[in-house]
Order: structure tokens, then C-alpha cells, then sequence
């Protein structure tokens, strides 16, 4: 239940290692704060603090070597396994702040981030994911065709009231055999699951959302596909957490639709104009995002000089009067001599 906003959409983890610490609640969750947990939870630093209690203080050396989440467009929340946390002011996220970060301190590594969209054809490739997946289906010809192959889903899934030769239904049978692809892709090379680099993979599907609009949100086939999408996600979720060692978090985000970026911003602008108000001569924060560095470099330094001074004093104070170097005996000899 939300107090403060309008509620709508589920922020579920499905599996995450015990070195990251989630709490079981039910406080909600702000939209655009979700690109946040996934940068706390592997270890990243975010500007602005993150007061939600479902995040606790896990292993600070011990941090999750990949993050999965995953999007389902069309749908409030699924009956799916582990935390589930409401989401208050459902706006549209990305998580390039937490791809950017990855990029600038594993730079040298080229870890594995994959940015994907099925039904849009959308996909952002980094790193050592150009070669591992590159032979996976981003366009919807490709996604078609990849059905009709062997191996593919259509002959061990269990369709039910769903059909091969409808064109909707085959978008949402596509985005799950991506999901399968993947893990297939990424289990022939488990090298990269044991690198020193964390990986990141945000996936996008809104097969759902389509067969909502065909069918119905009433319809066997929208019932049907919700529980094929749950039993998928958790089989996802399971072998992404294996092929990793048992050392990755996979989160899921249900949202039958995103509130309209103009709203976001009306709320932006109205806060900016109330701190204005509580702030009328538009004064600095006392400390920035680099205010722990800054200090922990200027404290030890100084106590480093405080001890180097303390040292050099009571050498200087304890010094023998009586004791020539060798300096001034060696210049007081060729005086004598001379």
C-alpha cells in the first residue's frame, strides 16, 4: 500500500546471493530510484542517498558478479518467487548510469553488458557481449525464424490455448526464446561468469502487453501466457544464478504501463521550485558526491605530517651535543694539517 504516491507496478527479486541483503516489506519502491538498488546492490556509489528499508547492508567485499533484471510491460505484478516490493510513481528507467560506471572502472576487462528489447529491436552490445551473443535474434525477422528452428521452445513448451500461426502470440513465444538463447549463449562460455568484472543484462518484454491487447486481460490465452512467463522468468532466473556460481542477482520489474515522461518532469519542476522556496538564497550543499574522498585523503595526510613532525622534533631534541659527523672532523683534520 502506497501513502505517498500512486502505486503501480511490482520491483520482485527473484534470485540474489546471501553477500546482498534484501528485506521482506512491502515499502514501495520509487520508479526511477530502481537503477539505484541495481548500483548499490553491485557495489557502485549513487549521488543521492536511497532511504528505502527493503535494501539492507550486505558484504561490502563480497559484491554480485552480474545483475539481471528484467521487464515485463502489460502486467501489475506476477505470482513469481522471492521479495516483492510495490513501485510508487511507475516512470520509464534505464540503467546506463549503472553500464557507465561498469565501463569506467572495468574499462580494461570488457565486461559483458547486454541492453535488450525484443519486440522494438532495440539492443546495446558492449564489451566481450559482442562476441558471445552475437549470434542472438534482435530483429523480429530473426525471432520469427528462430522459433521455427530446432531446438527451439515451440517443441517442449506447452502452447495451451496459444497459437503458432498468430502473429502476436508468436512475438511473446519469441522474447522467451531469447531468454532461453541467452542462457545457451552464456553456458558455453563460462569464462565470463569467473572474470573479475560484473556484467550487466537488462531485458525488456512486452510479448504480455500484446496478448493483453489481442485477447483480453480476461482470456485464457492472456492466463495462459502469464504462467508460461512465470514458469520462463523463474527457469531464467535459476540458470542465470547457477551459470554465475550462485554470485548474481536477478530482479524483475512488472508494470502494466509507465507513467508519461510529462508527468516526471511536472514533478520534477515542482520540487525544484519548492526548494527554491526553502532555500531563497540558493546556497551550496555543505558536502558534494566526492566529500568522504576528499576527506579521507586530507585526514591522513595531515595525520601522516602531524607524526613526521613528532618524530623529527624529538630526534632533534635528543640529539648528542657532543657528537661531531663526519663531515666537520673531516674539515677540522685539514685545518690541523694545513
Amino acid at each position: 500500500m502506497c501513502f505517498l504516491g500512486v502505486c503501480g507496478g511490482e520491483f520482485s527479486i527473484l534470485r540474489s546471493p546471501q553477500s546482498v541483503v534484501f528485506r521482506d516489506g512491502s515499502w514501495p519502491i520509487p520508479g526511477e530510484r530502481i537503477p539505484d538498488v541495481a548500483a548499490l546492490t553491485m557495489g557502485f556509489s549513487v549521488e543521492e542517498d536511497l532511504p528505502w528499508p527493503g535494501l539492507g547492508v550486505g558484504d561490502l567485499f563480497h559484491r554480485p558478479q552480474a545483475t539481471v533484471l528484467v521487464t515485463v510491460k502489460g502486467v501489475d505484478k506476477l505470482p513469481v518467487k522471492g521479495f516483492s516490493y510495490p513501485i510508487e510513481n511507475a516512470v520509464p528507467f534505464s540503467l546506463d548510469s549503472v553500464a557507465n560506471a561498469i565501463h569506467a572502472l572495468f574499462s580494461e576487462e570488457t565486461p559483458v553488458v547486454l541492453q535488450l528489447a525484443p519486440s522494438e529491436e532495440r539492443v546495446y552490445m558492449v564489451g566481450k557481449a559482442n562476441a558471445v551473443f552475437e549470434d542472438l535474434s534482435v530483429t523480429l525477422r530473426q525471432l520469427r525464424n528462430r522459433l521455427f528452428q530446432d531446438n527451439s521452445i515451440l517443441s517442449s513448451l506447452p502452447l495451451n490455448s496459444l497459437s503458432r500461426n498468430n502473429e502476436v502470440d508468436l512475438l511473446f513465444l519469441s522474447e522467451l526464446q531469447v531468454l532461453r538463447d541467452i542462457t545457451s549463449l552464456l553456458s558455453r562460455h563460462k569464462h565470463l561468469a569467473k572474470d573479475h568484472s560484473p556484467d550487466l543484462y537488462s531485458l525488456e518484454l512486452s510479448g504480455l502487453e500484446e496478448v493483453g491487447k489481442r485477447y483480453g486481460e480476461d482470456s485464457q490465452q492472456f492466463k495462459d501466457a502469464s504462467q508460461i512467463l512465470v514458469d520462463s522468468l523463474q527457469k531464467f532466473a535459476d540458470e542465470m544464478f547457477n551459470l554465475y556460481g550462485g554470485n548474481a542477482v536477478v530482479e524483475m520489474v512488472a508494470v502494466k504501463e509507465f507513467n508519461s515522461p510529462l508527468s516526471r518532469k511536472t514533478r520534477s519542476i515542482l520540487q525544484a521550485s519548492q526548494s527554491k522556496e526553502e532555500n531563497p538564497y540558493n546556497l551550496a550543499y555543505p558536502y558534494n558526491y566526492d566529500y568522504s574522498v576528499i576527506f579521507n585523503i586530507v585526514l591522513w595526510m595531515m595525520i601522516g605530517l602531524a607524526l613526521a613532525v613528532i618524530v623529527i622534533s624529538y630526534n632533534l631534541w635528543n640529539m648528542d651535543p657532543g657528537y661531531d659527523s663526519i663531515i666537520y672532523r673531516m674539515t677540522n683534520q685539514k685545518i690541523r694539517m694545513d
